[in-house]
């Protein structure tokens, strides 16, 4: 889950005014916690995952299952025992779970209430708290509804995928979706809409994703549909391409769930370290836990969620992919602002930075005059090539000695396969990295052999000195490889033969 800062947000117009203010002040925000938590050392492990789940409700009369919208209804209820606690002045209150709206209203995130610690003992915890969290959501759902951890649910844009019923708006609302209808998106906080209006505003069309088709004997060939029944005015008919499954709104994506966990590392040399040596391993990970092969209601010839949601979220003008020369724009852009890593951070790794690193050069300059060296600088000089999409008129003007809501609002809105995250301000946690592919499971134990399995590697990568890197054009192939069909069985993926010379 990204910032979750409240109050009034600003139009894209708007927004779009702030653009330089919030990037100026994001950095100066970065420059100030560098500055004052560089030398932070020793802290121990700490870590935790993260579970979207989805709320699917079941008419078992009419055989038919449908993502619930309950989400609104029961999160109140979920985070009610860490309200209390705020309120009675207990900012870490000692509490099983914690819970978090997400994207769509058919959705909760929920966290171990407290971090894991490094003891076998911790490891043999999580698999425990992840059913207790499940028994907690379910125990608020009526008869008939079911919380499940599953990465996509087929039949998300179908006609009639939602209960209650709701329908989509095309010509407009929030997404103008042919499929997706604004009703499903999380109404209680103002940071999804936000997202989501804005990023159709700023690239100028709808979400934009072509997932190829996995196509049988009894598939027409060429697999082509007819959108015109559905209100479409010419968009969808010339963005859709033959064999593919087309879908326009950023719920097809966002409305995905996932496993993520995050670490406390010793200090800010070995963060990096352990972002970059993870970083290789992204796709291999994507492609073990691949669980996403059907998107409305169609087999995909690749079979997780990332290709979908990398699109869904990509908000890249016409100008900045490429189609038309640059004039109102800054930057050419290769990819969308949720990806795979375009650089390795620590200075160790500098050499495996094979391909071109797009960044804003005046910040850079900042940054690098500040003292920050340049492996890093140019990592969040490359996350400020972005626009903010989302801005709070209450947020717009920050101190930046004490707060970083410009900067979290950049860092956490570059949804990357990793990301490197500073230590809160005036906060006991350290420096940390997040390790973001995997796909959500079924089970709670499949959830928690993969969340300990990624801690357990960081404990090998660091005792053993294991060197992992390889050239990050190799990883960007990697990524493609994995997101095929059975890739984990009959893909090839580029790994460094000697593991053992050190960096």
């Amino acid at each position: 889950m990204g910032l979750l800062t409240e109050g009034t947000p600003l139009s894209w117009e708007e927004t779009k005014k702030y653009a330089d203010h919030v990037r100026r002040h994001g950095i100066r925000q970065f420059i100030a916690l560098h500055d004052g938590l560089k030398d932070r050392k020793n802290d121990g492990l700490k870590w935790g995952e993260e579970i979207e789940y989805i709320l699917v409700h079941f008419d078992d009369a009419n055989r038919r299952a449908r993502v619930a919208l309950r989400a609104v209804d029961i999160l109140p209820k979920l985070m009610q025992a860490e309200k209390e606690a705020a309120m009675n002045g207990d900012e870490h209150p000692s509490l099983p779970s914690l819970w978090r709206p997400e994207y769509a209203a058919y959705m909760v995130e929920g966290t171990p209430g407290q971090p894991y610690g490094s003891e076998p003992s911790d490891w043999s915890e999580v698999e425990a708290n992840m059913r207790a969290r499940r028994k907690e959501v379910q125990a608020l759902l009526p008869e008939g509804e079911a919380v499940l951890s599953i990465s996509a649910f087929p039949r998300t844009g179908c006609s009639d995928f939602t209960f209650p019923p709701s329908v989509p708006t095309p010509k407009d609302g929030i997404s103008r979706s042919l499929w997706f209808p604004d009703a499903a998106i999380f109404p209680d906080h103002p940071r999804f809409s936000t997202l989501n209006r804005n990023a159709v505003r700023r690239s100028g069309q709808r979400a934009l994703i072509n997932l190829p088709l996995f196509k049988d004997e009894r598939t027409p060939s060429p697999f082509h549909e007819d959108f015109s029944a559905l209100g479409d005015e010419g968009e969808a008919k010339a963005a859709a391409k033959d064999d593919h499954i087309y879908m326009d709104a950023m719920g097809f994506g966002t409305g995905c769930c996932c496993l993520q966990v995050t670490f406390q590392a010793s200090d800010l040399e070995e963060a990096r370290l352990l972002y970059d040596e993870l970083l290789v391993l992204c796709p291999l990970m994507l492609s073990l836990t691949s669980a996403a092969p059907i998107f409305r209601g169609m087999l995909s010839d690749h079979d997780c969620r990332w290709e979908v949601i990398s699109c869904a979220s990509d908000d890249r003008t016409a100008e900045e992919k490429g189609l038309q020369p640059l004039k109102n724009d800054r930057y050419r852009i290769p990819k969308s602002r949720y990806d795979s890593v375009d650089c390795y951070i620590s200075p160790l790794s500098e050499q495996y930075n094979d391909t071109e690193l797009l960044v804003d050069e005046d910040l850079l300059k900042v940054m690098l005059d500040a003292g920050i060296d340049r492996q890093l600088a140019r990592h969040v000089a490359h996350l400020f090539i972005r626009d903010p999409l989302s801005l709070f008129a209450e947020q717009v003007n920050q101190d930046d000695e004490h707060g970083t809501d410009h900067f979290e609002n950049l860092q956490s809105t570059n949804w990357q396969t990793m990301r490197f995250k500073p230590p809160p301000p005036n906060s006991s946690i350290g420096w940390r990295v997040e390790f973001r592919p995997m796909e959500t499971q079924l089970t709670d134990f499949e959830n928690a052999a993969f969340s300990v399995f990624i801690v357990l590697l960081t404990r090998v990568i660091l005792t053993y000195k294991l060197n992992l890197l390889i050239p990050l054009s190799k990883v960007d192939e990697n990524m493609q490889q994995a997101m095929k069909r059975d890739s984990a069985k009959e893909g090839r993926f580029y790994f460094r033969k000697d593991i053992l010379t050190g960096l």
